[in-house]
């Protein structure tokens, strides 16, 4: 199955960087483009896209999901972001040819699901992207990645201390983790932010994602 979804940029000359959104459970990939001429401020010879998730969802009428959370058994939610997988793979490599980029070249930013299939996908790629933005997720597969991973991506993870959909805790587990398998990893703790984007949380994606391109400091 092919994604596809909005697009942005480049804001100047060709593309030196491709920065992809993955958008949470419900939504689409309008939702996340809009992050796009923000950070363009800082990465101007980045294109940006925001593909669709490939499965509707299944609990509304509207939107789309990386995997099914149906059944919240952890069984059943790796087995489905093990299919969703593939399919963002697929879809990076294509979007790395079209504009004759490496994986040096790419950053992946998620929100709540799209952070699990982000965090999940680049870590088991054979070459590592140049970074992982993750708002508001968690790290499903912890339990085979030590076995599974082949890059070691650095990471930023930033989740609001009030966000009723995932729990704070999972952002400690995460960076944890992470941490214990040899990845780089920052995280951020938002005061009085819910399950959402805010000012400030951008703010250090924007320059995280600078110094992963070395395009200078936001």
């Amino acid at each position: 199955m092919a994604l596809s979804g909005p697009v942005f940029g480049p804001v100047k000359g060709p593309a030196h960087q491709l920065v992809v959104f993955l958008h949470g459970v419900g939504a689409d990939g309008d939702d996340l483009i809009g992050l796009a001429p923000h950070l363009a401020e800082v990465l101007p010879h980045a294109a940006f896209c925001s593909p669709n998730a490939p499965e509707r969802y299944d609990m509304a009428p509207f939107g789309y999901q990386w995997f099914s959370l149906a059944n919240r058994a952890m069984d059943a939610l790796t087995a489905g972001i093990r299919r969703a997988a593939p399919v963002l793979d697929a879809f990076l490599d294509a979007e790395l040819a079209k504009f004759g980029l490496g994986d040096d070249s790419l950053a992946l930013v998620g929100f709540s699901q799209g952070t699990m299939v982000a965090l999940f996908t680049a870590l088991r790629r054979a070459k590592p992207c140049a970074a992982v933005v993750g708002f508001s997720g968690a790290l499903l597969g912890v339990e085979t990645l030590a076995a599974e991973i082949k890059s070691r991506p650095p990471v930023l993870l930033v989740h609001g201390d009030q966000d009723p959909v995932v729990p704070v805790q999972a952002l400690g587990h995460a960076a944890a983790a992470l941490a214990a398998h040899g990845v780089a990893v920052e995280h951020h703790l938002r005061p009085g932010l819910g399950h959402g984007i805010d000012g400030p949380g951008l703010v250090l994606a924007a320059r995280f994602l600078a110094r992963a391109f070395a395009v200078g400091p936001a």
